[in-house]
């Protein structure tokens, strides 16, 4: 026992002797400034710390927006902000926008349902705030410029609105006087102009920035793989989407420096935040401080030397609102922020999806409902895919009309099937009829569909947008179900996304399967017992299949249904072929009552 307790000592005194001489050769590095602010730390209790150089550390990206300290911006004094569709307020504490409201949107469709907030403070779940200071370099310390904390006064203003700008001072009591004018436009677009005056008597250098802080992942996810919410950003002309899964984490992420201009923020279903800059030299930066689970987003102006009587300044612009199309549009095409339109998320078929939108913005501009809207691009969708509908549709009367023949042709050959291959492709060739023909337009479909559902689940134009009746929300499924008989017995329809509203459909797929059946019916069923059997459920699967798609969707395959149908119908009677619709429906209840004896 006693030579066990030797070992320990003479281990444990190894060990303490191998710790100390790793300290001494191999030093843990100094904490940057801001990431000192970060936590809420002074210089003054820190004084052993270098202030690094202007090249090295200054205007560096703060690491971690939020103190772990007790926030101060708890009990300080706040602003209002107002104008005819956002309200809030920001906090004196660090100067942050960090209270914000959509008074246009509301979380439901319920008239007393609360509106929308977007920004929310430290002492709220989930917060979600804007913030700006300036980073120190040489000749200054953490607590000689605004951090995140820093009680600033009002100077001018009292409510922040589109016509009355805010300005915001502090004086760090060693010959440097800060400002920070804060303006608002009527939409969702604040302008942050910071303004430092080197009253000392020696030269600074500092580096103004603007950042995003955001306290782990909403909750309101939607984790759809058709939507990309997350960190977005343009470098010039590059834009990139970052799920939050994917950010870097602040021990290890990329700064882009800007030739001209670009813009970096947090990307939701309808909402976003973006921080814009338009000077060259500026950083953009997007990382995850993974030990407080703080996702930030910075943008970082260049580094700025002020001597003795200089004034230094730098603008940042911060968009924080909806999503909604004309607003963004108006940004990228009159207030110089370039490619802001992608910020919505169009997807791989962007090239469809933004001219789709387009048009069915301005269809609902002219008919004044979504619903409507959806139906009349239908109808233009159909136009342009006329001329290969036509062809297909011909080509299709035509191999009607050599039924026939091909009938013959297959008795002939018997089981010689290269032989009945043959003489049908020299029929085909002979009568200048291309099987694949009735393919194109349902391969056409498949993007336009998938464009559509896109355009109807990312844009915010749908969301809560009524067409009749019941239907009070495009951009949700159909609310009626079977299981009270749409609304006639006294209960309430199913929870949303249970098996029972998957199983208990709405009056819209409904429609959709009762049309895309009746669509079958202008031709005869295959003689093929397999392919009739595919054929018979194939309306039935997409019924409940699309059930508990977006109603604006089904409406969209509703309508496409009945236009094709309408479509067909008249050039097969113009090519000599007439359909027989109620023949075949006639024909396929015979055959159920003979399958069933």
């Amino acid at each position: 026992m006693e030579d066990q307790n030797k070992n320990l000592i003479l281990a444990v005194a190894l060990s303490m002797a191998v710790i100390l001489a790793w300290s001494v050769l191999f030093p843990p590095p100094e904490p940057t400034p801001e990431q000192l602010a970060a936590e809420g730390i002074s210089t003054s209790q820190t004084a052993d710390v270098t202030v690094p150089t202007a090249t090295a550390e200054a205007g560096a990206a703060p690491l971690a927006a939020a103190p772990t300290t007790t926030d101060p911006s708890a009990n300080a004094a706040r602003v209002a902000i107002e104008t005819d569709t956002l309200s809030g307020t920001l906090s004196l504490a660090g100067g942050r926008i960090d209270e914000l409201s959509l008074k246009n949107y509301r979380q439901t469709l319920d008239a007393d349902s609360d509106i929308v907030q977007l920004l929310k403070p430290t002492s709220q779940d989930e917060a979600y705030y804007a913030l700006f200071g300036w980073a120190p370099g040489t000749g200054l310390t953490l607590d000689t410029v605004p951090g995140p904390n820093t009680i600033w006064a009002v100077e001018s203003g009292e409510t922040l609105t589109p016509s009355s700008p805010v300005t915001l001072k502090w004086d760090n009591g060693a010959g440097l006087t800060f400002r920070r004018e804060i303006s608002l436009d009527d939409a969702s677009m604040f302008t942050i102009k910071q303004t430092v005056e080197n009253t000392g008597a020696g030269t600074v250098t500092l580096a103004p920035y603007g950042t995003i802080a955001r306290h782990g992942e909403p909750s309101d996810m939607k984790n759809f793989f058709v939507l990309h919410e997350g960190a977005i950003s343009l470098v010039d002309t590059e834009y990139e989407e970052t799920d939050y899964d994917d950010i870097s984490p602040s021990s290890d992420y990329e700064q882009h420096t800007l030739e001209k201009e670009g813009w970096t923020g947090f990307t939701d279903h309808y909402w976003q935040t973006a921080l814009i800059v338009n000077d060259a030299g500026s950083k953009l930066s997007t990382f995850h401080d993974t030990r407080r689970n703080i996702f930030q987003t910075t943008a970082k102006h260049a580094t700025q030397s002020l001597a003795a009587g200089q004034t230094a300044t730098a603008s940042t612009r911060l968009f924080a609102g909806a999503k909604e199309w004309e607003t963004i549009r108006n940004y990228e095409n009159n207030q110089s922020v370039p490619k802001f339109i992608d910020s919505i998320d169009w997807g791989i078929f962007f090239f469809i999806t933004k001219p789709m939108f387009w048009l069915l913005h301005n269809i609902n501009l002219l008919i004044g409902n979504m619903g409507w809207a959806i139906i009349g691009l239908t109808f233009v969708i159909k136009l342009i895919l006329f001329p290969l509908a036509y062809k297909s549709y011909a080509s299709m009367a035509k191999m009607k009309e050599l039924q026939p023949q091909m009938e013959i042709i297959k008795e002939k050959a018997g089981d010689d099937r290269q032989k009945v291959q043959q003489e049908m492709m020299a029929l085909y060739k002979k009568e200048k009829v291309n099987p694949a023909a009735g393919c194109l337009p349902i391969l056409l479909q498949i993007p336009v569909f998938f464009s559509l559902y896109k355009v109807i689940f990312v844009t915010l134009e749908l969301r809560h947008a009524p067409w009749i009746g019941w239907i009070k929300d495009l951009s949700a499924p159909d609310t009626s179900t079977i299981y009270n008989f749409y609304g006639l017995l006294p209960w309430g329809a199913p929870e949303p996304g249970s098996i029972l509203a998957l199983v208990f459909i709405g009056i819209l797929p409904l429609l959709l399967g009762i049309t895309m059946w009746i669509q079958q019916k202008l031709n005869p069923a295959p003689t093929d017992p397999v392919q009739q059997q595919i054929f018979a459920w194939m309306p039935w699967v997409f019924m409940f299949m699309l059930g508990g798609f977006a109603s604006g969707l089904v409406i969209y395959w509703i309508a496409n249904n009945t236009i094709t149908f309408t479509q067909q119908y008249l050039i097969m009677r113009s090519h000599g072929y007439k359909p027989d619709v109620f023949g075949n429906i006639r024909s396929s209840f015979k055959k159920k009552a003979k399958d069933a004896e």
